[in-house]
């Protein structure tokens, strides 16, 4: 079998297999199908599938003119028909793996995946998961729910591994091609077919673990270690502001220092598709083992409680000018998860949204990327636009985003009160009427 796929890689005979057509399948889907591999995408949303099949894009890192050629040319295409299978002989499971409503991990979205390929896995197939999820999933859920619905063997008939997605939307440097790529796998011949499967699609490092555990293991790591220094940053916040000392100065202090410091600032909370989320899979599973993640779990509650936080300043900012939150009218700038996105999975500004509303106040945002979100089923509309008429109407303005294309000098100048969550009116003179985290 190892021989048979790698001359299949080698002579670009593979055929490519995407589940899951979201920020990390159809960035990935592209870049198959750009190597000369064609591809065919997964996806149970008939929308997305339409949407890929007429060649319109709806990911913010792919190149739309990328993506219609490759479709016009027959190169990629993509289904809601999970029989089509039978016809690829890679397999990408790139399916969401949020919190269900009690903070535990949800599978469901992979194990429902897998129990579809397993309908129609054939020999000779490499099968690799990359949706971040707790050390074991490959071996413990992926495995059987494959070897049972199939009739196949692992390591025999099929090879499978874990290959962590490396997604970090609207980062201008980093994509899907040119992210180094950490791969795991069930054996050394899959391990070394996979890589040889992702070495010839990237451009980029492919380091080989011996295990999906070290990968699994790996992608939790990237992300708590973020989650941990972001919570020692966000308690630092709190404290510097009862010290009447500015945090965004002593980072950019201690970042000078050429070695054995990397800088992190506050915010108003943690979003994303993985630093909010990872962290408590790794406690969910540290329990089966009778482990408790003490500072893991210090800093998620840490990161957990800043939107309520920042709604707690922003009260006392109103309180100066005699006002309470109850009945204030509120601008809140942004509620991507980061700037200069459309991506506002698990935003804190959407928490910060909620918590200023819960206390009465009349709360509007602006987000030139995000016009409407939903929420709890529920479609909360932004204003269009910002002028110095209507910067001037609110009684105080929170900036949750820092995105690049607001014009930050006309809303100071503007603004009753600013609280600048995010610092993004460091380099404004006058600061009478900004406050930071």
């Amino acid at each position: 079998m190892k021989n048979k796929l790698m001359e299949k890689i080698q002579n670009k005979e593979v055929r490519v297999g995407v589940v899951g057509l979201g920020y990390v399948g159809l960035p990935l889907a592209v870049e198959k199908a750009k190597a000369g591999f064609k591809t065919i995408g997964f996806d149970v949303q008939s929308e997305k599938v339409d949407l890929v099949n007429s060649g319109h894009n709806y990911i913010g890192d792919v190149i739309d003119d990328d993506l219609k050629a490759l479709v016009d040319e027959g190169m990629l295409s993509a289904t809601t028909d999970f029989s089509f299978i039978k016809d690829v002989d890679f397999i990408a499971i790139c399916v969401p793996t949020p919190l269900d409503q009690h903070q535990q991990p949800d599978i469901s979205y992979v194990k429902n995946s897998t129990i579809e390929i397993s309908k129609y896995l054939t020999k000779d197939t490499m099968v690799v998961l990359e949706s971040t999820t707790y050390p074991g999933t490959t071996e413990e859920l992926i495995k059987p729910l494959l070897e049972g619905g199939s009739g196949l063997k692992c390591g025999e008939d099929f090879y499978l591994g874990f290959s962590p997605e490396r997604v970090d939307p609207g980062n201008a440097v980093y994509k899907t091609k040119n992210t180094p790529k950490v791969v795991g796998a069930i054996g050394k011949d899959a391990t070394e077919v996979i890589a040889a499967m992702y070495r010839t699609v990237l451009d980029s490092d492919i380091h080989e673990v011996s295990s999906p555990a070290i990968a699994e293991m790996e992608k939790i790591l990237e992300n708590t270690y973020r989650n941990i220094n972001i919570g020692l940053i966000n308690e630092l916040a709190i404290l510097c502001h009862k010290m009447d000392i500015n945090l965004w100065e002593v980072v950019d202090a201690a970042k000078t220092k050429p070695y054995g410091f990397q800088a992190f600032y506050p915010g108003p909370g943690l979003g994303g598709h993985c630093i909010p989320l990872d962290p408590y899979y790794l406690s969910w599973k540290a329990r089966e083992y009778g482990f408790h993640t003490s500072m893991i779990e210090s800093s998620m509650m840490i990161n957990d409680k800043m939107p309520e936080y920042c709604v707690e300043r922003a009260g006392k900012i109103l309180n100066r000018f005699k006002k309470s939150l109850y009945g204030s009218k509120v601008l809140v700038l942004g509620v991507a998860y980061k700037q200069d996105i459309d991506d506002y999975r698990e935003s804190p500004a959407l928490r910060v949204i909620d918590e200023l509303e819960e206390e009465g106040a009349n709360v509007e945002y602006f987000d030139p990327y995000i016009p409407s979100y939903r929420e709890n089923g529920k479609v909360k509309e932004g204003i269009q636009e910002i002028n110095p008429d209507i910067i001037a109407s609110y009684d105080i303005i929170v900036v949750t985003a820092a995105h690049t294309n607001i014009d930050y000098d006309m809303v100071q100048q503007n603004a009753k009160a600013i609280f600048d969550t995010k610092n993004v009116m460091k380099n404004i003179g006058n600061r009478d009427n900004i406050e930071v985290l």
